[in-house]
């Protein structure tokens, strides 16, 4: 791994509180090192097929400086995760995506208030999602980075899915989220999701990279959760405002997010 990436983990290698108390359904976060790997597509379309299967799912957008899960699929929302630090309930605040079978609990897209939170109302907010017991998945798309927000909701989850791609940057990142997901949890359920890739074997050889690298500089041997190929209808549907499984339902990428949504929720 290149020096940038040691340089990171060693400056953010902080103390971080103990995870709290789980919601009844799975908490499956999704987190990146690195911008551009389709992360919040990756949580959208993820909710959506688990939906699919039948469990009930809250989507909630913690990327609290560049929220825009609402804006990917055209929803209009009424009310925010910024609710939640005034003692409303998840459920309360989230909004039904019509036809899709999920709910998302929305960031506030355009302001960068949520950014500026203290780890007390952090807490709260976490507090808050531990609350939502009525949802089968609870899924959290984190914003990318490596700062202590991003780690603190990362390590409240139940699984954790570290997206990359078959860039550099983007597996040096990825490690690097990696290596500091096990200091903030050890032992935890950390899996690889390796997005937009030319085929699946490309993409199976991106994280047996990842992985080679995990074992021999940080003993971890993280599993491989999917592999989605690239499909350039996905930002077709993006401009359009429109859930991918609603708009492209029989692809080869929604086929992909099919798997990875089958072996979460089997």
């Amino acid at each position: 791994m290149t020096a940038r990436a040691t340089a990171s983990v060693a400056t953010l290698a902080a103390t971080i509180p103990e995870p709290l108390a789980r919601p009844a359904g799975r908490l499956i976060a999704i987190a990146s090192g690195k911008g551009g790997v389709g992360k919040t597509w990756l949580a959208i379309t993820l909710s959506h097929a688990l939906a699919q299967r039948g469990g009930s799912v809250l989507l909630v957008d913690g990327d609290l400086g560049l929220a825009n899960v609402d804006v990917q699929i055209g929803l209009a929302v009424a009310h925010d995760l910024s609710g939640l630090l005034k003692g409303e309930s998840a459920e309360a605040l989230a909004t039904a995506v019509p036809d899709a079978g999920f709910s998302v609990l929305a960031g506030r897209s355009g302001s960068g208030a949520l950014a500026q939170l203290v780890p007390e109302q952090i807490e709260t907010i976490l507090a808050g999602l531990a609350a939502a017991r009525r949802y089968d998945h609870v899924v959290l798309d984190i914003g990318a980075g490596l700062d202590r927000t991003a780690r603190r909701l990362a390590s409240v989850a139940d699984t954790l899915l570290v997206v990359t791609t078959e860039e550099p940057t983007a597996l040096t990142d990825a490690y690097a989220c990696l290596k500091l997901a096990a200091i903030d949890r050890p032992g935890g359920d950390r899996r690889v999701v390796v997005n937009m890739a030319g085929t699946q074997a490309t993409g199976e050889r991106t994280w047996l990279t990842l992985r080679k690298a995990a074992e021999n500089f940080l003993k971890l041997s993280p599993p491989l959760a999917g592999v989605i190929r690239r499909d350039v209808r996905v930002s077709e549907a993006i401009r359009r405002q429109v859930p991918f499984l609603t708009r492209h339902p029989a692809s080869e990428a929604a086929a992909d997010i099919g798997r990875l949504a089958a072996s979460l929720a089997p």
